[in-house]
């Protein structure tokens, strides 16, 4: 028997907004949030219950605490960054045509991106899918549910609120949330760290100034060495 997909274009425009920046506007809004997510009912309800209290938490805290909270939660290390890319392709050359993929993907479907976003932003995904039928979205995010689940639980090891709305976006997809081992994790600062100039060009290349510096002496082979003679001849 065949199951409709029941319609989360709500749900996910809601844990979109709660994986955005806290700002003022965001508060301001949870209400309004809560109530949506609650209507749709997309979600089981004692996760609707985790979210609530996370929406709560947002409203009821500190904004400064808050925001500061989310730039060291999700911009401060791979592990539980929310550009969905850095965990598959980190820095490396593919990355490039993959973003290039997705932004044809929202193309097609009437959609086009603001200067300021990027497409792998689970945010910005989440959006596109809210857009989507039902189970179009629901395939759309299962087949990144490895890298949710990667997510979850790096947020779940650090003890964040926020891991129940990456587990949300895991149910959505049709997938139960599971913990997996997490690599000890890299702050982004020093992965990205530059060698600082004229000041030694790596840790594995010249040393720095006043300090020795290695030098390789290599025999040379005896065709390297007849060469130069016939060279002198």
């Amino acid at each position: 028997m065949f199951n409709k997909v029941k319609s989360h274009r709500l749900t996910a425009r809601v844990l979109a907004a709660l994986l955005g920046y806290p700002g003022a506007g965001l508060r301001a809004a949870l209400p309004e949030l809560a109530q949506a997510l609650d209507d749709e009912a997309a979600l089981p309800a004692p996760r609707r219950a985790e979210v609530r209290q996370l929406m709560k938490v947002l409203h009821a805290a500190d904004p400064y605490e808050v925001e500061a909270q989310y730039v060291e939660t999700f911009d401060r290390g791979r592990a539980t960054s929310l550009h969905l890319f850095e965990h598959v392709h980190g820095d490396s050359r593919e990355r490039g045509p993959a973003m290039i993929d997705l932004i044809q993907t929202y193309a097609q479907a009437g959609l086009h991106l603001g200067d300021q976003e990027l497409p792998d932003h689970l945010p910005v995904v989440l959006e596109f899918v809210s857009t989507q039928p039902p189970a179009v979205g629901r395939e759309f995010l299962g087949e990144m549910a490895h890298i949710l689940n990667a997510v979850f639980s790096a947020l779940l090891k650090r003890g964040s609120p926020y891991a129940c709305v990456v587990a949300a976006v895991l149910e959505l997809a049709g997938e139960k949330p599971q913990a997996v081992k997490v690599e000890a994790d890299e702050p982004l600062d020093e992965a990205w760290a530059e060698p600082p100039a004229f000041d030694g060009c790596s840790t594995r290349g010249q040393a720095a100034p006043g300090q020795p510096q290695p030098i390789h002496i290599v025999r040379k082979t005896n065709a390297h060495a007849a060469s130069n003679q016939g060279a002198r001849a």
